[in-house]
């Protein structure tokens, strides 16, 4: 198989709208005549829902979850990129473009990003318009903040909150086109096969969570918007329903699956603190705006405080080692999140971690600086040119309390400690996949007629994805890009006519379906669902975690392969099909998780460098820093499905071709 980017010709600057002068049309009395389904309404999904029904076609959305509020897009924070230069700073498209390639470490396509830079000045001025409530400045301009890898303010955000009120932008025009008919809406409904017929995608096999039913939906085409794939080890930010199996049918039918070991591990964690907890909580990245990452100096005191013999407010400024800042001084706590995170595994691993669990993994967010810098500077403003300590501290808060507040009422909640009066504790812990299906330069798979956005594909973010992007690709591809590019394809299906799903190819799929289900049902195992979920996970990030060798991926391989083996043979799913069954759900998509875990390291294996969030311990500095290998690994690794045995798959190469931006090492010191 020859990968095909359709990548345009041209300069690079040019290359979108070039390509849209030339894209085929559908026009908009012949739109009606067209069904798409749309899997998954995060903000991917709900926004190419709602724009592809705004056009006129036909739409069916599914999603698993009671409502398309409850997408797990809500959980995002912090904020979204969009270089409209407002703080007059230096920002430009060219220098988010370049900012993006350079953190994904020169692994993703030039052309994919630099359009996402395009585009995302448009994404702000579409969700202001939905009144999606930005926050703002004195005079009422919107705001920016920083984040990791960048040395400018592009990052717009509402609170902590960011993801949910974009969300419930594109949910209320979602929410239109659902009461104008236009778009069908199937809550509760989860995607378990693609239907293909003569090679093009035609439709899909749902089951309704509630009844249990298994239903035929057909279309013209499909786009697959099911987000990422961190839940492979059960510990992630992902909500729990989180899930590969969309994505992960496709593959199994012909769609490629490319770069799987590219995760991103997130710095910002509360951490694990015992062995049945079911998810982990993100701290959202804008925190590294105000806060300083540290640990002790001295393993005495690191060991004291995991004693509760010593509290951080008791250490010393000279006893602290800012290590961020040391180590990385022109971006300080701002570097990109895989530097920060292995920094942080690199000073825990040397015995100076604060956080009394099972592996002593925990490192301090703090705060104290910035209440005290940001005090002054509010008492200034009030005409207060001499305030006590406790003014400035009151006033320091108040500012913390303004910017951060729900996250602040978050972490003390779920700790039961103060972060306005102690250090915030901190690890990474998974939390994005930049790694998905193989999508050319129009959003579309291997399968023709099955298109990919957000989260769910591979493509803009290379080995390590910038903090604030996952919002902004997901809304691009949504609303700025797959309007133009599907239609180019459905312009050639206006005479295809309604598909009836009484064709031997649905009846076939549903059959594989109802098959799977039923052995689940009639195992008669001995284990949980969740008992086989844990043991993948603890494989995984022990040994496809955020170090991985040669050595323990292929430990990794031959384990999971006996997992699945264990899996099957002995797995318990209680009740039956005809009812809500929350464990039969999980058997199904831990069935998926499991045979991606075995693809992800053996992805990893046969990339011999490091690169982004994938870090190879054979490969690395005399500082610790990653080694790429930009004359064998430049490339994006698709791998083709060759039957249940995973081991099987071949893996294609996109060579990725850089005619803008010059390859260097990353430096943010």
């Amino acid at each position: 198989m020859k990968l095909d980017s359709k990548i345009p010709a041209g300069p690079l600057k040019d290359k979108w709208t070039d390509h849209k002068n030339h894209l085929k049309l559908v026009a908009p009395n012949n739109r009606p005549k067209i069904d798409i389904i749309v899997v998954g309404t995060g903000l991917a999904g709900a926004s190419a829902a709602a724009s592809l029904g705004e056009m006129g076609y036909n739409v069916k959305a599914f999603c698993f979850q009671d409502s398309p509020r409850r997408a797990h897009s809500i959980a995002a924070q912090g904020g979204i990129n969009a270089a409209k230069n407002y703080q007059n700073d230096g920002d430009s498209v060219y220098r988010l473009f370049y900012d993006t390639i350079k953190g994904g470490d020169y692994r993703a396509r030039e052309a994919n990003v630099h359009r996402l830079a395009e585009v995302s000045t448009n994404i702000i001025d579409q969700c202001v318009a939905q009144g999606v409530p930005f926050a703002r400045e004195y005079g009422g301009m919107l705001d920016n903040r920083s984040f990791g890898g960048t040395q400018v303010q592009r990052t717009f955000y509402a609170a902590g909150q960011t993801g949910q009120q974009l969300l419930l932008g594109a949910y209320s025009a979602l929410s239109r086109q659902i009461g104008l008919g236009r778009v069908k809406m199937y809550s509760r409904h989860e995607m378990l096969e693609l239907v293909k017929i003569d090679g093009k995608a035609r439709g899909i096999i749902a089951r309704d969570l509630v009844t249990g039913e298994i239903e035929r939906h057909s279309a013209h085409a499909v786009v697959i918007a099911s987000g990422g794939y961190g839940n492979v080890y059960f510990l992630s930010t992902n909500a729990m329903g989180s899930n590969v199996t969309a994505a992960w049918k496709i593959h199994k039918q012909g769609a490629l699956f490319a770069n799987p070991c590219f995760v991103q591990i997130h710095p910002t964690c509360i951490p694990v603190h015992g062995t049945n907890q079911a998810k982990l909580t993100l701290m959202s990245e804008s925190l590294r705006n105000s806060g300083r990452i540290w640990v002790p100096k001295k393993k005495e005191d690191a060991e004291a405080i995991r004693a509760g013999k010593l509290k951080p407010t008791q250490i010393a400024e000279e006893d602290r080692d800012y290590f961020l800042e040391r180590r990385y001084p022109a971006f300080g706590n701002l570097v990109p999140r895989d530097v920060a995170s292995r920094a942080a595994k690199e000073r825990c691993d040397a015995g100076y971690g604060i956080e009394a669990n099972d592996t002593n993994e925990g490192v301090y967010l703090d705060f104290s600086t910035e209440i005290q810098n940001k005090g002054k500077q509010a008492a200034y403003a009030k005409g207060n040119h001499n305030p006590t300590p406790e003014e400035i501290t009151k006033l320091g808060k108040a500012w913390l309390e303004e910017k951060y507040g729900n996250l602040f009422t978050m972490y003390q909640k779920i700790t039961d400690e103060n972060p306005y009066e102690t250090p915030m504790k901190i690890y990474p812990a998974v939390h994005y996949t930049m790694g998905g299906v193989w999508v050319d330069y129009n959003l579309q798979s291997t399968i023709p007629g099955c298109f990919v956005a957000g989260e769910a594909n591979f493509s803009d973010h290379g080995a390590n994805r910038l903090g604030a992007s996952a919002l902004m690709q997901g809304l691009a591809d949504g609303y700025f890009v797959l309007p133009y590019t599907i239609s180019n394809y459905l312009a050639d299906e206006i005479r295809t006519g309604k598909i009836s799903t009484d064709s031997p190819e649905f009846a076939e799929a549903e059959s594989r379906v109802k098959d799977s289900i039923s052995k689940f049902l009639n195992n008669n195992g001995s284990k949980s669902v969740d008992y086989f979920h844990k043991k993948l996970g603890l494989i995984m990030w022990n040994k496809v975690g955020m170090a991985r060798n040669e050595a323990g991926l292929k430990e990794a391989i031959s384990e999971i392969a006996q997992l699945k083996e264990d899996f099957f043979k002995d797995v318990y799913v209680p009740g039956t099909n005809e009812e809500l069954n929350p464990q039969l759900e999980k058997a199904l998509r831990v069935a998926d998780l499991i045979e991606l875990g075995q693809l992800m390291a053996m992805d990893a294996l046969q990339r011999n460098e490091s690169c982004g969030g994938h870090f190879r311990e054979e490969y690395q500095d005399a500082e610790g820093e990653t080694l790429r290998d930009d004359d064998n690994f430049k490339f994006v690794g698709a791998w083709e499905y060759k039957g249940d045995d995973i081991t099987k798959e071949e893996l294609h190469k996109e060579e990725l071709v850089y005619e803008e931006i010059k390859i260097a090492a990353r430096n943010y010191k």
